[in-house]
């Protein structure tokens, strides 16, 4: 069983996976951390800045606040990756 969770062969009967499916698998997992971190982020941070209140429900200027902010927060990160990209080419 490998660290992910799951046995894996490369085909050759060795429990070892191929430096490719290894890899393909850490930036899956990789990706996976990154997006609930940064949903983390946002919901902690649009809820701090929306929310002044808390109750059992959110009025309709606090959920159309944590709406746009969240809006604002994954509209922001593409710009910001996307210039990165485009300057690491």
């Amino acid at each position: 069983m490998d660290s992910f969770g799951s046995s894996s062969s490369n085909g050759s009967g060795s429990p070892h996976m191929a430096t490719g499916e290894f890899m393909d698998k850490l930036k899956t997992q990789l990706a996976m951390a990154y997006a609930e971190q940064f949903l983390e982020t946002v919901r902690g941070n649009c809820f701090e800045k929306c929310i002044t209140k808390p109750g059992t429900s959110l009025s309709g200027s606090e959920s159309s606040c944590v709406s746009r902010c969240m809006d604002r927060y994954i509209e922001a990160t593409g710009i910001i990756s996307k210039a990165l990209f485009s300057s690491m080419r």
